[in-house]
C-alpha cells in the first residue's frame, strides 16, 4: 500500500469520525434511544460483513480482525435489543396487584 492511499484511507476514517460526532451530538435525548435501536438493522449488515471477512481465511490477519468485529457487532446487536425491550416495558400497561 503506498504513502497516498494509507494518508487518502486516513482522511476517510478521520471525516467519518468528525461527521459521526457531529451528527450524534446534534440528536435530543428523547429521541436517542429509538435511533439506536433502528440502527440494530446496520449492525445486522456490519454483522455479515464480518463473518464473511473472517471466513474467507485469506491471511490471519483478516481473519482476526473478522472474528474481532464479529464479537463487536453481536455485543452491540444484543444490547441495542435489550435497551430496545427494555425501552418497550415502559410503556406497557401495567396491571393492578389487587
Amino acid at each position: 500500500m503506498t504513502l497516498e492511499i494509507l494518508i487518502f484511507l486516513l482522511f476517510i476514517f478521520f471525516l467519518a469520525v468528525f461527521l459521526g460526532v457531529e451528527v450524534i451530538s446534534k440528536v435530543p435525548s428523547i429521541l436517542h434511544t429509538p435511533l439506536m435501536s433502528g440502527s440494530n438493522a446496520i449492525s445486522g449488515i456490519t454483522l455479515v460483513g464480518a463473518l464473511v471477512a473472517a471466513g474467507e481465511g485469506a491471511n490471519t490477519v483478516s481473519t482476526l480482525l473478522g472474528t474481532a468485529a464479529i464479537v463487536f457487532a453481536t455485543i452491540n446487536v444484543v444490547g441495542g435489543y435489550l435497551v430496545t425491550n427494555r425501552m418497550l416495558e415502559m410503556f406497557k400497561k401495567k396491571e393492578d396487584s389487587k
